[in-house]
């Protein structure tokens, strides 16, 4: 998974279109996207990779990295 952010709608939108060429003339078919017509958080999924890409404010609200992040160990207690 990838997570990125883009300064605004126009560049999220640039950078998912950018991104949507590449993987086309790589070879790697069409990826299913998501939210390119709003520009806010576009996802793309290429099948082994899956591509967030958001304007920083989406990010910070959503903030999806925590909920991949590891469990921090010395604040769980054992009872």
């Amino acid at each position: 998974m990838v997570v990125a952010s883009g300064r605004s709608h126009r560049h999220v939108a640039a950078v998912a279109d950018h991104l949507l060429k590449a993987l086309k003339d790589a070879g790697l078919g069409n990826a299913r996207v998501e939210g390119l017509s709003g520009a806010d958080w576009v996802l793309i999924d290429s099948g082994d990779i899956i591509v967030h890409i958001f304007r920083p404010e989406i990010r910070e609200f959503y903030n999806i990295e925590k909920m991949w992040q590891a469990p921090d160990l010395e604040e769980e207690t054992v009872h």
